[in-house]
This record gives structure tokens, C-alpha cells and sequence, in this order.
């Protein structure tokens, strides 16, 4: 009887120490295995914390159409002041006459707007349009073909209609501008109207619109900002403004007497 009690004990005993160590390791295990996850789940989110970081400081450049009315929209809004022809149209004619600026007849001839020669008799260059080897107008520079556009549609009758309408119809001018024979496009006044609205460049005609019609603003006693129209020289402005052509040479830092239209310069007043 002693010794079946012994045998008993003993194996009892033996179970407890077997079972106990085995139990702990099996959670400790598992908490390892816990803790691992967790930090690897940490990890993916960190990652994608600094990926979601990284695509938000990418600044998308502008495109070659926005560096462009960047860089025409001063004067395009400045003939606008001149001729009364509404700049999102300006703008927009040569966006698309002029490939942004990158075709042919711009690089070449800085012919923004496709004005063929019609008895002009300037410098000239020849390009494949409706036919082959067309002559159309070239100019010095850019600023030249903006005027000559102004001109071209002020000084002929057929465009004439143009004028009655008001001065941010631009859907109008778009569809006169294909009935009067400017472009052979059918789709002509569809692109220009495209072109305004995705770019909003009617944002430029109520800009002119909205300010009056004096071209220049006093920013501090003495001094006003100028912008620069067609006919305008240092000449003309000094004796305007009661001031000298040196004058307005050193407060705007220019080495030479050439203007563009458009351009804004400080005047001594």
C-alpha cells in the first residue's frame, strides 16, 4: 500500500513539473510573435506615412501653354487697353496660331498669330499652311506680332462687327472671328472658347474691366508704377510725368532706351 502511494506521489509530481514550464513557454512565445507583428505593422505604416509625404512635395511644373500666357498676358491686357480686342482672345489666338510659341512661325519669325503678308512689306518668311509655301509676316520680336495683331484686325472693315460687341463676349469675338474669315477651322471658335475656359483666361478681360482706365497706379509720394503702352518712350514719359529719361533709367535699372508693351517700370513723378 506504501509503495502504490509513492508511485503515485511521484508521478504526480512528475506531471505538475512537466506541465508548468511548457505552459509558460507557449506564452511567451506568443507574445514574442505579438510583439513582432505589431512592429512590423508600424514599420508599413511609417513607410507609407513618408511615401504619402514625399508625393506631396512634388510640384507639378508648369506647362509650356501656362508659361506662356504667363509670359503674354501683360500684353495681351495692355492691347486690350489699346485696341479694345478682349485678351482671353489675344491670348488664346495665340496659344493656338503659335503651338505656346513653340511652332514654327514663332520661333523663326516670332509670328505668333498666323497673319499671312497681304501686301505687307516687311520681312517675310514662307511656311506650308492651306497651301504650299504661303508668305507670312515676320517680325524682330514678339511684342511686334501682338501689335501687328491689333492692328490687323482694328484696320479692316470686315472685322468691324467685332467691335460692337462687349468687351468680354468672348464667345462672341471667337465665332466672329470664323464668320469674318480670319481662320478656314470650323472648330476655329470652338478651340478659342476651349482654350479661355480651361485656362480662365477671361480672367485677364475682367482684370482690364475692372480697373480704371488710367494705365498707371501711385504706389508712394513721388513714384508711380507705369505700364507700358504702344507709342510710349522714355522720351514721351519723361516729358509726361515731368521728370528725365536718366531719371527713370537708374530707378528702374534699365542700360538702354527699349520698352515693351506691357512691361511695368517705376516712374519718378
Amino acid at each position: 500500500m506504501k509503495l502504490r502511494l509513492t508511485i503515485i506521489t511521484l508521478w504526480l509530481m512528475v506531471f505538475v513539473v512537466g506541465c508548468g514550464p511548457k505552459k509558460g513557454i507557449v506564452t511567451k512565445e506568443k507574445d514574442q510573435k505579438k510583439s513582432t507583428e505589431t512592429v512590423k505593422v508600424t514599420e508599413v505604416e511609417s513607410k507609407e506615412e513618408e511615401e504619402e509625404n514625399e508625393k506631396e512635395a512634388i510640384v507639378k511644373p508648369p506647362s509650356s501653354t501656362e508659361m506662356y500666357i504667363a509670359k503674354y498676358a501683360p500684353i495681351a491686357k495692355a492691347e486690350m487697353r489699346h485696341s479694345k480686342i478682349p485678351a482671353s482672345i489675344t491670348l488664346a489666338q495665340g496659344i493656338l496660331e503659335s503651338g505656346s510659341g513653340k511652332g514654327r512661325l514663332a520661333v523663326e519669325a516670332n509670328n505668333h498669330f498666323g497673319i499671312k503678308c497681304h501686301g505687307w512689306k516687311g520681312a517675310k518668311i514662307y511656311h506650308d499652311d492651306d497651301r504650299s509655301q504661303e508668305c507670312f509676316r515676320k517680325y524682330k520680336k514678339a511684342e511686334s506680332s501682338y501689335e501687328d495683331h491689333s492692328d490687323f484686325l482694328t484696320g479692316r472693315r470686315r472685322y468691324a462687327d467685332l467691335f460692337k460687341l462687349k468687351p468680354n463676349d468672348y464667345k462672341g469675338w471667337a465665332r466672329g472671328l470664323k464668320k469674318a474669315g480670319y481662320a478656314t477651322d470650323r472648330k476655329y471658335p470652338q478651340k478659342l472658347i476651349s482654350l479661355i475656359e480651361r485656362y480662365e483666361l477671361y480672367k485677364y478681360d475682367e482684370e482690364v474691366l475692372g480697373k480704371p482706365n488710367e494705365e498707371f497706379v501711385k504706389v508712394n509720394s513721388g513714384v508711380v508704377r507705369y505700364i507700358i503702352e504702344k507709342g510710349d518712350t522714355l522720351y514721351s514719359l519723361a516729358k509726361r510725368f515731368n521728370t528725365t529719361v536718366d531719371a527713370i533709367k537708374e530707378l528702374n535699372n534699365l542700360s538702354s532706351n527699349d520698352l515693351s508693351i506691357g512691361q511695368e517700370i517705376m516712374i519718378p513723378n
